[in-house]
């Protein structure tokens, strides 16, 4: 009797296991060939892009406050965005909160640390959360003068059983802010590649903008969220959320995003706004392109009422040559349609800026791809002001000159070994 007991115990135990693999063998299916959320806006409800109702239900859609008196400064490049934002660090007086999802263990790295480290024994609160896969190569160890000195490291969903479920969330912000008052946001981690060149590997191009004025306790929530994830320590007090006073005369939206349960986010509901909403300019400049039909349909929609779409993405300098073969792919989708776009030809192009009607732009962590508008944590600042959306214009229309145009004849001429990569990245494309 004993014997028959354990034959069924040990048979409903591979049932159980049979249909747990199955219900895991269907969940992987659905995320990586499911389909994803339709946006559909109704163009008789979009409102004049320069009126003030625009920013007003912009911000309501996207859940963020609208700080009317924001100041910003445009980094571009390693060279410059570095060492601006360790001089801040350096002048840190209460606190430094630092998220990243690439801290790569190196030059740029060491001098993070040393300077950290500084303001940590001089008594400043430092607090630093990586991702667990983005900083993969980063440990403790890495961060020891910093530990020493009682600085506070975490990292967010490292790979652990308890994290499993949760694993294909990353924290994708780059972001600092230093004693509540001054904050980055832009698209560099921190790492060599932004900053060394090596041969045939040019440093990255990439953009950062310091912030000034109320939208810095945007920012300073937005680190909040994820300290609190990866920590389990919960911030506040005036040290972190000090009243800033007014700077600039810039309005601003800090939009931070992270995935709902039914698939929407705060970055896709932005970027489909401006996108429907675009009278006479649209320049995209992303290092992942990877439209979905919904983005690509708007796209198609902007050019048949007459706006200029200019796409900028890598050449052949790129960190990820599947999700360049990808991308190529999703050209055959937008150039028949008159959507334009080019390739950067000097180095790796990394910026996330998007441009409409030279009026408003969006720079920060959120790439044109499923990942970033459906599976990543991303923070973004969008600003309505001729002046900022100008200075990021210059910057637009000098790399644009250095990129060359696809055609859709050349395109359709691209060879079988790159045509095969693509049908291996279609495969995999919302997980890219």
């Amino acid at each position: 009797m004993p014997m028959y007991a354990d034959v069924t115990v040990s048979t409903t135990f591979l049932v159980f296991a049979i249909l747990a693999l199955l219900v895991q063998s269907l969940l992987l299916a659905l995320a990586l060939f499911g389909p994803g959320l339709r946006y559909r806006i109704r163009h008789t409800d979009l409102q004049d892009m320069e009126a003030g109702e625009f920013l007003r239900t912009l911000a309501a859609v996207a859940d963020a406050q609208a700080n009317h008196h924001t100041r910003l400064d445009v980094f571009t490049n390693g060279e410059q965005f570095y060492e601006a934002e360790l001089a801040e660090i350096a002048k840190a007086r209460r606190t430094v909160n630092l998220e990243a999802y690439i801290f790569k263990p190196g030059q740029v790295a060491g001098r993070f640390v040393e300077t950290l480290a500084e303001r940590a024994r001089a008594g400043v609160e430092v607090r630093v959360v990586l991702d667990g896969i983005g900083s993969f190569r980063t440990t403790d160890a890495d961060f020891a003068p910093v530990l020493a000195a009682g600085g506070k490291l975490a990292f967010y969903h490292p790979l652990r059983l308890t994290t499993i479920p949760r694993y294909n969330n990353r924290t994708h912000r780059e972001l600092i802010v230093v004693d509540g008052e001054t904050a980055f946001v832009g698209g560099a981690g921190f790492a060599d590649d932004w900053l060394v060149s090596r041969p045939g590997q040019p440093r990255w191009r990439d953009t950062m903008v310091r912030v000034g004025g109320r939208a810095v306790t945007s920012v300073q929530s937005t680190f909040v969220e994820n300290w609190l994830e990866a920590s389990g320590e919960m911030i506040a007090g005036d040290a972190h959320f000090p009243d800033c006073p007014p700077a600039g005369d810039s309005p601003a939206l800090v939009v931070n995003s992270t995935p709902s349960s039914g698939g929407s986010t705060r970055a896709r509901i932005l970027f489909q706004m401006l996108l429907a909403s675009a009278r006479e300019t649209i320049h995209i400049t992303t290092p992942y392109f990877l439209p979905d039909a919904s983005l690509s349909d708007e796209l198609k929609r902007a050019v048949a009422r007459g706006v200029e779409v200019l796409v900028l993405v890598p050449g052949k300098h790129n960190d990820q040559l599947l999700t360049r073969r990808t991308s190529r792919l999703a050209y055959g989708r937008l150039l028949p349609h008159g959507v334009r776009i080019f390739e950067y030809r000097p180095a790796m192009l990394h910026a996330k800026v998007l441009l409409v009607d030279r009026r408003w732009a969006v720079v920060g962590t959120t790439n044109f791809d499923n990942r970033s508008f459906g599976l990543n944590d991303e923070v973004n600042l969008a600003v309505c002001d001729p002046a900022f959306a100008s200075r990021l214009e210059d910057d637009f229309t000098t790399d644009l000159a250095q990129a060359g145009e696809v055609t859709y004849e050349a395109w359709k001429n691209r060879g079988l070994l790159e045509r095969g990569t693509e049908l291996v990245g279609w495969l995999l494309e919302r997980q890219q």
